[in-house]
């Protein structure tokens, strides 16, 4: 007999209906094969298969079974085909009515003793799902709630496999999962992070950390050891405007195909904030594996990657970073596939002027010699800081301010304005859909919305001729001006808006 159940893969960060096709042969030999592309955690489900059938007061004659997921051309991985495997069988084998199963997508990982697991990937596949037109989704039951928000389409969560025969043969029905509204307004207060009155001095770096966190801009902050420049980019999160609902599921579909969605929260409302050691290598930074996973770029979409230590990290793994900043996305190609991640984060990087950490330092005096400054400073290539917009020196606080008792300017405060800014962009950009930030302005874009002034437009060609800056460089200027001016308020770049954009240039020659 055969029998037809309908799963679904993750394919990238999408979902891909599998037909999960079942032959029963009771005149046979017993044997249990699965065919159609799967590798060794699909495999090993006819294992988890029989024992769970068993184990769930089912019956699992000793005969032959072929499983074939199709499409056959297609990879298929991990543990989520146990549950429509498992069903696949007891209809073949006339344990569980056919007809029940028509318009149903089942998912889910079965442990011996017949319970159901949590899988990986959900929100794509109940997207997947719901595309195409499958009325219900089974769900392990502590996925439930992230499969829910998906609109329409019944979510079923279930517990085990005896209890769904049951629910399949209307003896035990299993409640659809009760949806809650999603609250469209963003939170307001971020629990533990560090707050802009906390930090002692440094206003000009909280000023450069701010016209960032307006524009989407990468920074680059130098200076000696100890003067806090880790902490100045651990508050730079509290500073960002919240996450529009679009951007919180967008972020959300790439937290779960990586498993990283914490159980009680299955919308992430909070901008990712990545932090990877220098060790990590290039797949772990921009995804890669024999199957592309996302790495640390696609994990800090619309929030902030951050790079303590920068010249510490490998060479070519700092270049691997110049596509994704500039095209905000990773493309990983293998012999079978190509997939695509969104990777259109800030990057923030911190960085000691020297090996010791102290040259320039007007108290500590640098033990390197000039030629191990160069060699030090050489780990980071011209083309990969002419992608920073924003260079900033963080020179050692002074003990007055280290020891002065009175707090600066929130975090709260500083957001109020990020976030009028971003308002200005969003309805600059309303008719360009793709744009969400000043730095997501192409060539053309800036043409269009980064005029300046006659006056500005003249300083800035004289800066281009004396600098000698790179065309990169140039727009990266204009998209710099543009965001201090939506800051001022300013429809019109101003001379003073194009000179502050000059400033966060690098002032020393690295090289």
């Amino acid at each position: 007999m055969l029998a037809t159940v309908y799963s679904c893969a993750v394919v990238g960060l999408d979902g891909e209906i599998i037909q999960v096709e079942v032959d029963y042969n009771p005149n046979s030999l017993p044997a249990f094969t699965v065919v159609g592309l799967p590798d060794t955690a699909v495999q090993e489900s006819r294992e988890r298969v029989r024992a769970a059938i068993r184990n769930s007061g089912l019956q699992f004659p000793n005969k032959r079974y072929t499983v074939n997921l199709a499409p056959a051309s297609l990879r298929k991985e991990g543990p989520a085909y146990d549950l429509p495997m498992a069903i696949g069988v007891l209809a073949a084998t006339d344990q569980v009515p056919l007809p029940k199963l028509e318009g149903s997508v089942f998912v889910g990982e079965l442990s011996l003793d017949g319970s159901v697991r949590h899988v990986s990937g959900i929100l794509p596949i109940a997207h997947r799902a719901w595309v195409d037109g499958y009325e219900r989704l089974f769900v392990p039951e502590e996925d439930a709630p992230q499969a829910a928000l998906v609109p329409e389409i019944e979510i079923i969560p279930v517990h085990s496999l005896g209890h769904l025969v049951e629910h399949l043969y209307d003896l035990a029905p299993i409640p659809a999962y009760v949806r809650s509204d999603i609250d469209p307004t963003p939170p307001q207060h971020l629990d533990g992070l560090t707050d802009f009155a906390d930090v002692k001095g440094q206003e000009h770096v909280k000023r450069a950390l701010e016209v960032a966190a307006a524009g989407g801009h990468n920074v680059l902050m130098v200076g000696p050891p100890g003067v806090g420049k880790t902490l100045l980019a651990r508050a730079l999160p509290g500073i960002l405007p919240s996450m529009t609902l679009d951007e919180a599921l967008e972020v959300t579909r790439i937290y779960s195909v990586a498993d990283l969605l914490p159980a009680d929260k299955p919308l992430m409302r909070v901008r990712p904030f990545r932090a990877p050691h220098h060790t990590i290598s290039e797949a772990g930074l921009v995804g890669g594996g024999s199957w592309p996973q996302p790495g640390e770029v696609s994990l800090a979409h619309r929030g902030i990657l951050f790079l303590d230590e920068l010249l510490e990290f490998g060479n070519h793994t700092l270049e691997v970073l110049r596509q994704p900043i500039e095209d905000k996305q990773v493309t990983i190609s293998r012999a079978r596939v190509a997939l695509s991640f969104p990777a259109n984060f800030m990057l923030v990087a911190a960085m000691n002027p020297c090996p010791c950490g102290y040259y320039g330092d007007p108290v500590r005096e640098c033990t390197c010699s000039p030629a191990a400054i160069r060699r030090y400073q050489q780990r980071l290539s011209g083309p990969m800081l002419d992608r920073i917009d924003i260079h900033v020196d963080v020179p050692r606080v002074d003990y007055d301010k280290l020891t002065d008792e009175r707090r600066g300017e929130p975090s709260a405060t500083v957001r109020k304005r990020v976030e009028a800014a971003r308002a200005l962009q969003h309805e600059r950009f309303k008719e360009e859909p793709r744009l969400q930030c000043n730095a997501d302005m192409g060539a053309s874009d800036i043409r269009r919305f980064c005029q300046p002034e006659p006056a500005a437009k003249q300083l800035l060609d004289t800066t281009l001729r004396k600098m000698q800056l790179s065309a990169r460089a140039y727009h990266r200027i204009l998209k710099l001006s543009r965001t201090i001016a939506d800051l001022d308020g300013s429809e019109v770049i101003r001379v003073t808006h194009i000179a502050e954009a000059i400033q966060y240039r690098p002032r020393r020659i690295l090289y």
